[in-house]
């Protein structure tokens, strides 16, 4: 009974992100960026699933704001050293905020793609 119940939780969560994920058009002036988005799923939840410390404080909010305006504006995420060079949060409070790759982490719980040149 107890593989029944995984299989069916399995095959739920395959048919919510294959049905509930579109494409988002987000539009800015006359400038427009596609992005893959999964309807249902929260910031929060993308956090926790990645290991991020949760509930995302002001300074990690600062940082994914940052994320989405940099790829928005110029098609990647910031890097490591140009977040700290843009925002008033260092490159230690970064690792503290989204330990294992800052800029990565911080990317997925924008819902962007990992910056380039991120491994």
């Amino acid at each position: 009974m107890a593989d029944m119940l995984e299989q069916g939780a399995a095959w739920l969560d395959g048919m919510r992100t294959k049905h509930a994920s579109r494409t988002v058009t987000y539009i800015r002036g006359t400038d427009a960026v596609e992005l893959s988005a999964t309807l249902g799923q929260t910031t929060y939840e993308i956090a926790d699933e990645y290991g991020v410390p949760t509930p995302l404080t002001d300074r990690a909010w600062v940082v994914i704001d940052l994320m989405r305006s940099e790829y928005f504006d110029k098609g990647t995420g910031p890097t490591v050293r140009k977040i700290s060079k843009l925002s008033d949060v260092t490159t230690k409070e970064l690792f503290a905020l989204f330990p294992k790759g800052p800029a990565k982490l911080a990317a997925m719980v924008a819902g962007i793609p990992k910056p380039k040149g991120c491994i």
